[in-house]
């Protein structure tokens, strides 16, 4: 059974820094993306991360100060996010996907989804 596992979430203050990790049990998969929901609002997309690293997406809401990088050897992704702002505060979700990056952010849903990690940014 697959397993996403999202870690390294906390309080931290606006301007400050985080590194969020996903980790992921069972098969290597193909696009690797970052969403997050904060109370009351949809879910959003934050970035995404192709197998090989190569063609990475972002919101236009975080370029610039997240960066997404991926360690298959070890099955995780991470998500470095830095400058951050009280509106970045939501809970982070680390999504899988068998399609290419460009099938994902056309609308192909994600199959696997972890339970998420709390980022609150205190101003």
């Amino acid at each position: 059974q697959v397993q996403l596992v999202e870690s390294g979430g906390g309080l931290v203050q606006a301007g400050g820094s985080l590194r969020l990790s996903c980790t992921a049990s069972g098969e290597a998969f193909n696009a690797v993306a970052w969403f997050r929901q904060a109370p009351g609002k949809e879910r959003e997309f934050v970035a995404v991360v192709a197998y090989s690293g190569g063609d990475r997406r972002y919101a236009d809401s975080v370029k610039d100060r997240f960066t997404i990088s991926r360690d298959n050897a070890k099955k995780a992704v991470y998500l470095q996010m830095n400058n951050l702002k009280s509106e970045d505060t939501a809970v982070y979700l680390c999504a899988a996907g068998t399609g290419v990056v460009p099938q994902h952010m056309s609308g192909r849903p994600y199959e696997y989804w972890g339970q998420g990690t709390q980022v609150t940014v205190s101003s």
